[in-house]
């Protein structure tokens, strides 16, 4: 029975899938197997669900999870991370997720990899609008018509930041997901958990683009490049920690590579991107930032302030102090791959998107680099995969029973 405080705290949700008494019975709900075979079909057929809806075409990203949760896609993952020995891995309890507000789809994601290791999950979608949003939830509320066992699994709500809503869920879940910021992480963390329950945060991050300016050149379908580096920057606004905020080159032909890169960008970004005014006095706001508190950092020529360039002559710990987004990049000449190291050491990096030889690589991550949890193919860096930011996820969201 709910008491007047529950009541009350109840009403400050919106349910988007799931239901007051689904989420009141989530603690006593079974948990099930890592990659059970009925949330592999179930998801399955959410992917077809979504790819047979018009309006999902129109966005990327969304067309993007559901090519990840497709059935071969999963059984890829399950061969990778299922158990390979006697121990038996079922969910941990209940999830409690807290998405970002700035990347749309980062909750389906979450809560996916909720379903694959076995949990019940309460999945905290963004407040803002997104139609990104809609069209998921709505294919996952069609298809659990047929699938009425899978209801108990997936609670995705609404509500804006309310610290007794924040109370009353991370009281009864056994493991919280943070994504979001440093500022979410500490808001969260004033919630407490129960003594057995655990914690994955995912906090403020910064990535990087490296480019071989050789191989590049002899690349002869430049805009595919184009193409990969404008859905690993603009269609995030660059607000994705995986979003590369500094290009470094490296190689013999710089300076061409960089005329032609840049050109062939802009043209792409152009027909695409939707430019705001607000974007370009941000833009504005952070070179002047930038030219005060960084010596020689040195605003390149630009014709309009849709791609805005800051080439700096030293790779300062301080510089992503200093980053913006919505297409403002700082770049760097590089001759060593260990003049990385400053921003790399950093535990703050995150992914290097790079174009060219990945075994460029090993000298930095052999010299001890705090940094760095992904280095993927430019195009690459929005790919969600079960090892994030370090964490392999099925590890820490199963809970292993040991059968001797």
């Amino acid at each position: 029975m709910q008491t007047v405080l529950e009541t009350d705290i109840l009403k400050k949700i919106t349910f988007l899938i799931g239901t007051v008494q689904i989420l009141e019975q989530a603690k006593i709900s079974p948990v099930r197997p890592l990659f059970d075979e009925k949330v592999v079909s179930f998801l399955d057929d959410v992917s077809k669900e979504i790819m047979r809806d018009r309006e999902a075409r129109a966005y990327s990203d969304v067309i993007t999870f559901a090519f990840w949760i497709r059935k071969a896609s999963v059984l890829k993952l399950k061969e990778r991370f299922a158990a390979k020995d006697d121990m038996v891995r079922m969910g941990k309890g209940v999830i409690f997720h807290i998405s970002p507000s700035n990347v749309p789809i980062n909750f389906a994601y979450s809560l996916v990899s909720g379903l694959l290791t076995g949990n019940v999950n309460v999945v905290r979608v963004p407040s803002k609008t997104y139609q990104q949003v809609k069209i998921v939830t709505s294919a996952i509320n069609r298809v659990l018509e047929t699938y009425p066992e899978m209801r108990l699994f997936i609670i995705c709500i609404q509500y804006v930041k309310d610290r007794s809503v924040n109370d009353f869920l991370s009281a009864m879940c056994d493991l919280r997901i943070v994504w979001g910021g440093n500022q979410t992480i500490a808001d969260l963390r004033k919630s407490p958990l129960s003594p057995r329950s655990g914690e994955i945060t995912f906090a403020d991050r910064y990535s990087l683009a490296v480019i071989d300016s050789d191989r590049y050149i002899s690349i002869d379908n430049k805009e595919k490049v184009a193409e990969d580096f404008y859905n690993d920057t603009f269609v995030s606004d660059q607000n994705a920690c995986t979003s590369p905020r500094i290009v470094i080159w490296m190689g013999k032909h710089i300076e061409e590579a960089k005329q032609v890169f840049w050109k062939t960008e802009h043209e792409y970004a152009k027909e695409r991107y939707h430019f705001q005014s607000i974007q370009g006095i941000n833009k504005l706001m952070a070179c002047c930032t930038v030219a005060v508190a960084i010596p020689d950092a040195k605003v390149l020529p630009h014709t309009d302030n849709l791609i805005v360039r800051v080439q700096v002559q030293e790779l300062a710990e301080s510089l992503m102090e200093y980053r913006d987004n919505s297409g403002y990049f700082y770049e760097y000449d590089c001759k060593d791959i260990l003049e990385l190291w400053p921003l790399c050491n950093d535990k703050r990096c995150q992914t290097i998107a790079y174009l060219g030889d990945k075994e460029l690589f090993q000298p930095l991550l052999q010299s001890g680099v705090k940094g760095i949890d992904r280095i993927v193919p430019m195009g690459k860096t929005m790919d969600f995969d079960l090892v994030w930011d370090g964490n392999q996820l099925p590890s820490m969201m199963t809970r292993t029973i040991a059968v001797m």
